[in-house]
């Protein structure tokens, strides 16, 4: 599996790099810079209208496969979520007809629509959603790489269960690079981002009220 992981990381770095160059070598900087679907400009040059719709018809493909993941993943953070939150038990029940956390499914598309009628209320409905969701995730990557730090000095007897290669620069590594990224989607956003993080806050109280009821039981 580690095997796996690493390969794939690399091939995936390797893509992404090559495609990188690819855009600015028939594009330039002020090419990138003006176009609001890279792929596709890039395709039109090369290949003409026909190279570019091929590639936007690939892209849409491994959008849907992406989802696919999405929707399985993000569906069981909801349902975690409403099992250990006592006030959200309602999306942490299981159904055992198909075998999915059906009510975390409904939930999670209810919050999918509310962003889609957002960015659809916007002049630029697709970057208003990145720039809404985009600083909430790389915050939960800083979060990641600290956790690391902080689940290794909790081990205690001398058995390290969280084994990083090259501890502590690696993660020290992805949370600078986090918070790089972070500050810039922020800086870059706008008020989309401020309303991202304004979401996020609002869930910190639900961590307050579990920590509180394990203390009284």
């Amino acid at each position: 599996m580690a095997r796996a992981l690493v390969v794939g990381v690399l091939i995936v770095i390797g893509v992404s790099l090559a495609i990188n160059f690819a855009y600015l070598h028939v594009l330039g900087l002020d090419g990138i810079r003006n176009s609001n679907a890279v792929g596709a400009s890039m395709m039109r040059i090369v290949a003409g209208d026909t190279g570019a719709t091929i590639l936007s018809v690939v892209v849409v493909l491994s959008t849907l496969t992406t989802l696919n993941g999405l929707i399985i993943t993000g569906s069981r953070s909801y349902y975690a979520l409403g099992r250990d939150v006592a006030a959200l038990r309602s999306i942490g029940t299981w159904k055992e007809h198909g075998s999915t956390p059906a009510n975390a499914l409904v939930l999670q598309g209810a919050v999918s629509a509310a962003l889609v009628v957002f960015g659809a209320a916007t002049r630029v409905g697709f970057q208003a959603m990145v720039a809404y969701t985009a600083p909430v995730f790389w915050f939960f990557m800083l979060l990641v790489a600290i956790s690391i730090y902080i689940f290794r000095s909790r081990e205690t007897g001398g058995e390290i269960h969280y084994r990083v290669p090259l501890y502590p620069v690696t993660p020290a590594v992805l949370a600078l690079t986090s918070l790089w990224v972070l500050w810039s989607s922020l800086f870059y956003a706008g008020w989309g981002a401020i309303i991202g993080v304004a979401v996020l806050l609002i869930g910190t109280p639900l961590l307050f009220l579990k920590g509180l009821r394990s203390q009284t039981r």
